[in-house]
């Protein structure tokens, strides 16, 4: 599927803004590829989205869809309190907590109507019935996964390739099921481990993701048996990046931890600890996407304040070692590290 990539990085679908059809563009000019995020925008907004970025790379781009999950009956009541002592601090009302399907079908006939190269899922398996449908529009699947278990049933479901994501990952983890009893919703598994254990049962490409921002984490991958790496931290900053300015800021003071939280969606995240995550997420309930929407005004609000610690800032392990630029210039570096790592591999030889 990306065999013929000039180099076998992926820039991730990050969505809520940071990756933009002019990032995807950029990674793919310099011999990458990119998933454009279709996770929060409206069917006819991902419309101009998916042909801006068809116009820009000339048709080589993916779109990655979020796979609607069974509704929560969980109590909200308390975590919306919770919250509106948020949205006090900057003058608005917590969003309305409801469950949505993303607009899951309008988005799939689109990319299906659009014949996009490669559709990938996150937070499940699509059905064998709209894997066949992508197949027929003469499209690829990948499918996220985070355990051999999940890697099992997409293979079942007809994927092309599985995007294997470690517990290092930034932002939402693509869990088919969120196990409301742990704070990170399931077993963390380790990239390189998970990449071993996965390899070992199937022989579909791995597109390995997570905590990857060095040329060096490139080639390990590729070395422990990935097709391509997929990166989204590394290149929150680029010049290119829909990210917002506060964000950017705190990315690049580089001073905070990452941990997992369920606050701001309801889903497990890795992000950059600010007050919200630090206060509200032992609480949290596993609902997603109600407090996607419950916290939405809030996070719009913040960063139009200036202000990172409602924001959700989802970011990888590793991002203290990321830096701003043009996205060019970042494929170029991690190019000639990941050539400097392969030839220290020359000792095994």
């Amino acid at each position: 599927m990306f065999e013929d990539l000039d180099f076998p990085v992926i820039v991730a679908p990050m969505a809520g803004g940071p990756t933009t059809p002019e990032l995807v563009s950029a990674v793919t000019a310099a011999g990458g590829f990119g998933f454009l995020a279709a996770g929060y925008l409206a069917a006819e907004t991902l419309e101009a989205k998916v042909a801006r970025t068809a116009h820009l790379t000339g048709g080589r781009f993916g779109v990655n869809l979020f796979v609607p999950g069974s509704r929560s009956g969980v109590d909200l009541t308390a975590h919306r309190e919770r919250m509106l002592t948020e949205a006090l601090r900057y003058g608005v009302e917590p969003g309305e907590p409801r469950w949505d399907d993303d607009e899951y079908p309008a988005k799939l006939d689109l990319v299906v109507a659009r014949r996009v190269p490669v559709v990938s899922f996150t937070f499940g398996a699509p059905t064998s019935a709209e894997v066949h449908r992508v197949h027929e529009a003469g499209s690829r699947v990948a499918v996220t996964v985070t355990s051999p278990e999940e890697a099992d049933l997409a293979a079942a479901r007809g994927a092309d390739a599985l995007v294997v994501q470690g517990f290092e990952a930034g932002g939402h983890r693509g869990l088919f099921t969120d196990n409301a009893t742990a704070p990170a919703g399931g077993e963390q598994y380790g990239l390189l481990a998970l990449l071993r254990l996965i390899g070992a049962r199937t022989s579909l490409p791995l597109i390995a993701t997570g905590g990857l921002v060095h040329g060096a984490d490139v080639a390990a991958v590729l070395a422990a048996g990935a097709s391509a790496a997929q990166l989204g931290t590394v290149f929150l900053q680029a010049d290119e990046a829909g990210t917002a300015a506060p964000y950017r800021r705190v990315l690049a003071e580089a001073d905070r931890a990452t941990a997992f939280t369920r606050a701001f969606s309801g889903r497990p995240a890795r992000g950059l600890v600010n007050r919200v995550l630090s206060d509200l997420s032992a609480h949290a309930p596993a609902a997603y996407p109600q407090l996607h929407h419950l916290s939405k005004p809030i996070r719009a609000a913040a960063a139009k304040a200036g202000d990172p610690e409602a924001m959700s800032l989802w970011a990888g392990q590793t991002y203290p070692l990321t830096a701003e630029g043009p996205a060019a210039s970042i494929v170029e570096r991690l190019r000639s590290e990941a050539r400097t790592a392969a030839e220290r591999l020359d000792r095994l030889r």
